[in-house]
């Protein structure tokens, strides 16, 4: 939940705020209504890496693609080669609500456009009233509306692999080298057997040669 002040007639937002902090009144100034989205990881002990981000003008901005197998880089275009997006840009401000997948990038240190991912994203606008009657909590927070958030369906191997030893070894170890461990385990009670008739064999053996119980 973001608000803010547009003006619709200069496609600009207002964002009201003091120049310093001694300034005694605020200023206002007009920004084109950009909307960024940066994707980082969670590390628990080292800094967290940043992954990709999407930005767009929310006055002009490419469509979003109906499923992630649909969802390309071709739909921001590249003005740099002339490439045209795949699509004619729409506006949210007029379409009210948009629902979809759109292409995560990232610069590389040479200028290159990267693909680092999809984003699925719901984006509505609403006057204030509006807003009043549809009220939404931020995250998960009540009221859970407007839309509605499902928990997050991580997969299972999504956890700390030093604080869940068994699921460490049941969704990554076992997983992929299952029939390794299980021709490791044959063996070693094979080689177990083995040993012990060498071991026992002389001595029975010999009781046998010579009689003894």
């Amino acid at each position: 939940i973001m608000p803010f002040e547009y003006i619709p007639a200069e496609k600009m937002m207002v964002i009201n705020k003091k120049e310093h902090f001694y300034s005694l009144d605020k200023t206002e100034i007009r920004r084109p209504p950009v909307l960024q989205i940066q994707v980082w990881d969670n590390d628990l002990f080292s800094l967290d890496d940043y992954l990709g981000s999407v930005e767009f003008n929310l006055c002009n901005m490419p469509p979003p693609a109906k499923s992630a197998k649909k969802c390309c880089q071709e739909q921001f275009g590249d003005p740099t080669t002339g490439r045209e997006p795949k699509k004619e840009y729409v506006s949210l401000f007029e379409s009210k609500r948009l629902r979809g997948w759109w292409p995560m990038r990232d610069i590389a240190q040479d200028g290159e456009v990267l693909h680092s991912g999809k984003a699925e994203l719901e984006l509505e606008i609403l006057s204030v009233s509006e807003a009043e009657e549809k009220p939404a909590g931020e995250a998960r927070d009540d009221p859970n509306t407007n839309p509605v958030l499902d928990p997050p369906n991580r997969p299972e191997t999504s956890f700390l692999w030093f604080t869940s030893p068994w699921k460490t070894f049941k969704h990554i170890i076992w997983k992929h080298w299952k029939w390794y461990i299980i021709g490791a385990l044959v063996i070693i009670v094979v080689g177990l057997l083995v040993a012990l008739f060498i071991y026992a064999a002389p001595g029975y053996t010999v009781r046998k040669i010579w009689g003894f119980d």
